[in-house]
């Protein structure tokens, strides 16, 4: 896209906002505890009128928590969003958004019954003008504010329990760094304490389906602001890499000539800056990341710590943790062993799945490998290489989700650490999401990898696996079953057999049809029992 072209969007573009519903960024909302904004296309909250959800009261997991978290109702996240809304819109059929204003992901169409299967490709299979696009829809979400969404620069508490809003404006790109940093960030305990051992989107079960909505969000909102609604997120496949492949001007921004640390000033990332990356300075003031600029995106690929990530993962590593048949395992933290979780998010040796947190794996490998920005878990996504990178890790989860055919019920329902229930909703999205909703195939979220796909005959096939996998897993019972019938069956053939050759002793000339018939309805009787 040419710099004209992409001034001329920025120019056509309404300005807009960040994290909580804009609609419900307001004192009568927040003391109200509601957030069931009007759809436009008929002005009623949820869009009732048109039958696409209505207002309903929240309904929260009761399911008991681990026990990494010791508190209770010190932090705006628990039970999220109860402290600040506990009446939202529910969406019926294929609808979505804060409003019910949206279809769900893999829908589309003006009532949205619309099947939508989208692939999300090799960033180095894209052609020149596809990867040039790309770039240039960043730095398009970079320079353009939210229309839907602001975020909150102060807690429950600090904005008087709803009487004094504290929000401010955001644009696309800020929003979703400042949602990671969110949901990442340590609970605020007032004076200078804090709790660090705490994270909604790391660390636990729900590492991988919170990441894979993140990207779903990230990818509708560029669909947005481009109206390309065919966009989707390339996927750098850092498997066996020798360098950071895609650290060059011609994609993600070189290194700079003189300043190890920073960025290509030949790339527009250079110019970008980033923001909630000084966790300690707000911590110290008891304060919220306010998506103040705090400098430029640092990045210095291979110079980092080689004792803690030697090099970037391999391939046989990539399938050893695909081996794992536990998705988690223990105490479902970072400590859990042979959890496929644990092991592709870093925390456990991507070669025995045993927990090594003095060690960096598969998904944390790369990000200490970047050595900057990425390096730091709360500000992490302010470099563009996070979405590449989080893709292709998604592309794993998808990959483990097709060979073990897991049923829902393997997704932990309860004692896995706060926030990471089966049932909780994720923090800190509104409209609410459920980890549980999202640890299934992508192809049922309207998506699929350019290297995974498969014939189209294999549908039918995939609808059948999770019934089939089920009845192997009763198939003892059904051998057994069918043993006890094959008996039954022979004991009741021997009887009706002794019965004939004694009638046959009979005249046949007293009733034969007679008899002929009850022979019949009774080996009828049994064929159909």
């Amino acid at each position: 896209m040419s710099l004209f072209a992409m001034g001329f969007l920025l120019g056509i573009l309404q300005p807009s906002t960040g994290q909580f519903p804009r609609a419900c960024a307001n004192t009568q909302s927040l003391l109200k505890k509601e957030c069931c904004p009007p759809w436009d296309g008929d002005g009623s909250p949820c869009g009732e009128l048109s039958s696409r959800g209505s207002c309903q009261n929240i309904l929260l997991s009761q399911a008991p928590l681990g026990p990494q978290f010791p508190f209770s109702g010190v932090d705006d996240r628990e039970d999220w969003p109860s402290v600040f809304y506990n009446r939202t819109c529910k969406c019926e059929g294929n609808f979505m958004g804060f409003n019910c204003g949206e279809c769900k992901f893999g829908f589309s169409g003006l009532n949205c019954t619309e099947r939508q299967l989208r692939t999300r490709r090799n960033i180095f299979q894209l052609t020149t003008s596809e990867k040039d696009k790309f770039l240039a829809y960043l730095n398009l979400a970079k320079n353009t504010p939210n229309q839907d969404y602001v975020i909150a620069t102060g807690t429950y508490t600090q904005m008087n329990n709803g009487s004094n809003p504290m929000f401010r404006n955001i644009n696309v790109y800020d929003l979703f760094v400042w949602m990671h940093y969110y949901a990442s960030r340590d609970t605020l305990l007032g004076g200078s304490n804090v709790w660090r051992d705490i994270d909604f989107a790391h660390e636990a079960p729900g590492f991988l389906p919170w990441h894979r909505v993140f990207l779903l969000l990230w990818e509708r909102e560029i669909q947005k602001i481009t109206a390309d609604e065919n966009f989707t997120i390339p996927y750098w496949d850092w498997r066996d890499a020798e360098d950071c492949a895609v650290c060059t001007d011609e994609y993600m921004g070189g290194r700079h000539p003189t300043n190890p640390n920073l960025l290509s000033p030949a790339s527009f990332f250079s110019s970008w800056q980033v923001i909630c990356t000084r966790s300690e300075e707000y911590n110290s003031q008891q304060a919220l990341c306010n998506a103040t600029s705090e400098g430029p995106i640092l990045r210095n690929p291979g110079n980092n710590d080689k004792s803690r990530t030697p090099r970037l993962p391999s391939s046989a590593e990539v399938e050893f943790c695909l081996s794992l048949t536990q998705y988690e395992s223990g105490p479902m933290d970072k400590m859990a062993n042979y959890s496929f979780r644990n092991t592709l998010e870093g925390f456990a040796d991507p070669q025995t799945a045993i927990s090594n947190t003095s060690q960096s794996g598969l998904h944390n490998a790369l990000h200490i490998y970047m050595n900057g920005s990425m390096s730091q878990v709360q500000g992490s996504a302010n470099d563009p290489v996070f979405v590449l990178h989080h893709a292709f890790v998604d592309s794993i989860f998808e990959q483990w989700l097709r060979r073990h055919r897991p049923m829902l019920e393997v997704y932990p329902a309860a004692n896995a650490p706060i926030g990471h229930n089966r049932e909780n909703y994720m923090v800190p999205f509104i409209p609410l999401y459920r980890n549980g909703e999202f640890f299934k195939s992508s192809r049922e979220l309207g998506y699929d990898y350019e290297y995974l796909q498969e014939p189209a005959q294999n549908y039918f096939e995939e609808f059948l696996v999770p019934y089939l996998e089920q009845a192997r897993q009763i198939w003892a019972w059904l051998v057994g079953a069918a043993v006890i019938g094959g008996i039954v069956t022979a004991l009741l053939t021997g009887l009706i057999l002794a019965c004939r050759k004694k009638r046959r002793g009979t005249s046949s000339e007293i009733q034969p049809l007679l008899i002929e018939s009850e022979d019949y309805n009774n080996i009828s009787y049994q064929s159909n029992f």
